[in-house]
């Protein structure tokens, strides 16, 4: 029983039951089986109002009565589905071409400038923009005229909508009047399906141009030129003519063939290069090796000591510059003192030739295989006669030059073997020929050495140290020395300018020579033995008759004694 019946909701009237001793809420469905049923009170207790009401027999017959199948068409009203306007119209623009009109007040040209306009209009929030398309090189600024907004449409706060844009209004905005002129197809095909009517297009005018020149302002003066510059910079500004090349550096220390860009710039005639970045190439990463720049191609005949290198010429030291018929691909081109091989170029060149100079034939080639630098040998230069000849070499090998290597086993087996000759001095002066000469070839390096003997008015001594003798006609890079086959009594020697005429040799000669014939020319082993036989026959005879007979003519008494032959240990 509620304490507060009959008494107004006020606070002061309503008392809290102090009997009730359960506040929660009763449950209403039991659960079984994953099922829910509704819950049945106990017997003898009191049903809450709050719980569900029995349904009675007429309600459940309702729910459990099956509707008649029917195998027929059912029409059924369909929903249509909301799709909100930013979604159905995102994306689409109505696109307007405008024009508005610009006062020239200071021209004796124009009076007015016609500017078009490309007006958008965003359906999705009813913004719009204005844009003026670029023109290159123009001289005014150009671009968004108007960014993405709301345009008020009069004084009221209104706006303008897609209704109120016609092809032949004016539209102001912000001081500025545009008159549209047409529109594209997308907003022509939107407007009719909305059943909005469009008026004709109409053309875009031109700008209007002055009949009398005012007298206050100066007529125009035109320089008289055989070429105009400016046209040229105004209509070749972004063209550039690109060649692909290779740039044959092998003629330097470690050069190769490195793959470069030839580009010549229109505009102004001038030629750059930059070096084509190849990945683990181990060079330093410099794009540019010759930086943008007029070439000179012929330098004036008065002008030719101009340090170029220093300064760039000017046209007062140059005749002529490398102009685009200079460059033909197929063929090499020198630029400041490097060869550039022009193996191909990229499309638009090839079309600027074929419009240009279509008697110029464009043939691209391959691009050439990469040298093997090891295989090609360097030109060596002359022997200049400052130190061996060996030691020479090695200068034009390497920046830090090493020992020639030497032949330890040669070295080992022909120690203290000494093949000696005496020679004299083939001179036309009568003084000369009196002078004795013993030469001396050391079997274990090949080396010559020679020594005068001393005469009656010559003190005599060391002519040539022991050193390298070269051959006639052998080059720096391949010497061929004199070795014991060269040597054949009566042959010439020629020792650095001078020549030396072999006359006799010691028994030694022979000897050594007759133990490695296969490796001697037989004219060279005759001459030896039909000198020294001689001087043996004369020998014998002079013993069989007593007298006492003249040393040979051979410049050592005896023979030479041959050290034992030396043999590496195995390793």
């Amino acid at each position: 029983m509620s304490w507060n019946h009959g008494l107004p909701f006020l606070p002061g009237n309503t008392f809290r039951d102090v009997t009730k001793s359960a506040f929660h809420r009763p449950q209403t469905l039991d659960f079984k089986n994953g099922y829910a049923f509704p819950h049945k009170p106990t017997v003898g207790v009191e049903q809450d109002p709050l719980l569900s009401e029995q349904l009675n027999q007429q309600e459940i017959s309702e729910f459990s009565s099956t509707p008649d199948v029917s195998y027929g068409s059912f029409e059924q009203s369909v929903v249509e589905e909301f799709i909100p306007a930013y979604v159905a119209l995102d994306k689409k623009v109505l696109r307007y071409y405008a024009y508005f009109c610009e006062n020239i007040p200071f021209s004796a040209e124009e009076e007015f400038r016609v500017r078009p306009v490309v007006i958008n209009y965003y359906l999705e929030d009813d913004t719009m923009s204005m844009v003026e398309p670029m023109v290159e090189n123009s001289g005014m600024p150009q671009g968004k005229r108007v960014s993405r907004q709301r345009l008020p449409n009069n004084e009221h706060g209104q706006y303008y909508q897609w209704t109120d844009l016609n092809i032949g209004m004016d539209l102001e905005v912000y001081g500025f009047k545009y008159h549209i002129t047409h529109c594209d197809a997308f907003t022509k095909k939107f407007l009719e399906s909305e059943g909005f009517v469009l008026n004709d297009p109409e053309p875009m005018p031109q700008g209007k141009r002055r009949k009398n020149p005012q007298p206050s302002q100066p007529s125009a003066y035109t320089t008289p030129s055989q070429f105009d510059s400016s046209y040229q910079f105004l209509t070749m500004d972004p063209k550039v003519l690109r060649f692909f090349a290779l740039w044959e550096d092998a003629d330097s220390l470690f050069g190769e063939n490195r793959p470069v860009t030839i580009q010549y710039y229109l505009a102004d005639d001038t030629v750059g290069v930059s070096v084509v970045r190849e990945p683990n190439s181990g060079r330093d990463p410099f794009p540019v090796l010759m930086h943008r720049l007029k070439l000179p191609k012929k330098i004036k005949p008065g002008s030719e000591t101009f340090p170029s290198c220093v300064l760039e010429a000017s046209t007062a030291e140059v005749d002529e510059y490398y102009s685009p018929k200079d460059f033909h691909v197929g063929q090499t081109i020198k630029l400041m003192g490097r060869r550039f091989l022009l193996y191909d170029c990229d499309g638009f060149t090839k079309e600027y030739y074929q419009k240009n100079h279509p008697d110029m034939a464009i043939k691209p080639s391959g691009v050439p295989k990469k040298t093997d630098l090891l295989q090609k040998r360097k030109e060596i230069p002359p022997y200049n006669g400052f130190g061996s000849l060996e030691d020479s070499l090695q200068n034009c090998l390497s920046l830090i030059p090493k020992t020639p290597k030497k032949n330890v086993l040669k070295m080992l087996e022909n120690q203290n073997k000494v093949l000696r000759y005496s020679a004299r001095l083939d001179s036309q002066n009568l003084s000369d020929e009196d002078r004795c000469f013993i030469l001396s070839y050391f079997l274990s390096d090949d080396m010559i050495s020679i020594f005068e003997k001393p005469v009656p008015g010559i003190i005599g001594g060391q002519v040539l140290k022991k050193t390298h003798i070269p051959k006639p006609g052998s080059t720096a890079d391949k010497p061929e020395f004199y070795s014991p086959a060269d040597l054949a009594i009566g042959a010439t020697v020629k020792v650095f300018s001078r020549r030396f005429v072999l006359t006799n040799a010691d028994h030694f000669v022979l000897t050594y020579l007759e133990s490695s014939a296969r490796q001697i020319p037989c004219q060279t082993l005759d001459s030896l033995r039909q000198k020294l036989g001689v001087a043996t026959a004369n020998n014998q005879q002079a013993d069989q008759n007593g007298d006492d007979v003249a040393e040979p003519s051979s410049l050592c008494e005896g023979r030479l004694d041959c050290l034992k032959s030396y043999s590496l240990p195995n390793k």
